[in-house]
């Protein structure tokens, strides 16, 4: 039923497109900056109970809902809700759009649109350096397909509307804090917070980023992903969240075959920005997605 609650879903999306800013649930915001004013400047373990406690009072109306319709009417209204509820948890923008109005924005020079959307992509104040900046997009976009999809649909699979809007509030936690870090007068006062919300987020991403990694080895050149994975430094000292996004940048470059993409120029970047954005595609659709159908087929996943 999960399965087929999560190709519907898909398929909904692209075409809900003037729906997509309500998955910023902005009014969210006011909750959330209580709740990292409170657990500032307290003990980690009273911070992280505080941010954990929240998040479940978030996702317990979704998992009420869910555990009440899953017997009713042979499943057809916890199909529907299940639906929904994916359709809200995915994005919150769409990242295949952003890609190529990047790429479009390169190819036309337009200098203003590019910073805007590196910032969106990067979820930071992107380099001054043109190179720099389009190699931190390029990054950005294999970390946030997990971010915004595929951690997503793994937590989908395995609890269901549940998992999903779970995995969806850590992350709309982390985006909150990830810019009141940025654009606080002095970061290190909320330093505290901003590690704790990205460990949370880290933990619900951590499986998942791997399973998306070994599936870009897949998609693309993997002999080349498999050697920057295992010979491209230890990630042993980093965060939860700093080592899964380290690895998902580092194999999917290696993956996507940036060595043999032009280095120079605008022409060069939007090839390498359309190249990671379709080994992100390749990756979804014909590696997980027949993963998925086959394990279904199994009753390995609902």
């Amino acid at each position: 039923m999960n399965f087929l609650a999560l190709l519907l879903g898909l398929a909904v999306e692209r075409l809900v497109t003037h729906l997509f800013h309500l998955r910023e649930f902005r009014w969210l915001d006011p909750l959330f900056d209580a709740v990292f004013r409170r657990a500032a400047g307290r003990p980690r373990l009273l911070g992280g109970g505080l941010l954990l406690a929240t998040a479940a009072l978030l996702v317990a109306p979704v998992a009420a809902v869910a555990w009440t319709l899953w017997d009713e009417l042979l499943q057809i209204p916890y199909f529907a809700f299940a639906v929904v509820v994916l359709l809200f948890a995915l994005g919150p923008r769409d990242l295949d759009d952003e890609v190529e109005d990047y790429a479009a924005a390169l190819a036309g020079g337009d200098a203003e649109t590019l910073r805007r959307l590196a910032k969106e992509l990067v979820e930071r104040d992107p380099p001054d350096d043109p190179a720099a900046r389009n190699e931190s997009v390029e990054r950005a976009i294999f970390v946030q397909s997990n971010n915004r999809v595929f951690g997503v649909v793994f937590w989908f699979l395995v609890a269901g509307p549940t998992g999903a809007w779970t995995f969806r509030v850590l992350d709309l936690m982390r985006r909150r804090m990830a810019y009141r870090h940025a654009t606080a007068a002095d970061p290190a006062a909320v330093g505290s917070v901003w590690s704790l919300t990205r460990d949370l987020h880290g933990l619900a991403a951590w499986i998942p980023s791997r399973l998306l990694a070994a599936g870009y080895a897949l998609a693309g050149d993997f002999e080349a992903a498999v050697e920057s994975w295992r010979h491209g430094g230890s990630t042993a000292a980093l965060g939860l969240a700093d080592a899964s996004d380290t690895i998902l940048a580092r194999v999917g470059g290696s993956a996507a075959g940036r060595s043999e993409l032009d280095p120079g120029g605008s022409s060069g970047a939007g090839e390498r920005i359309r190249a990671a954005r379709a080994l992100v595609i390749r990756t979804l659709w014909l590696i997980w997605c027949p993963v998925i159908a086959v394990l279904t087929l199994y009753n390995w996943v609902a």
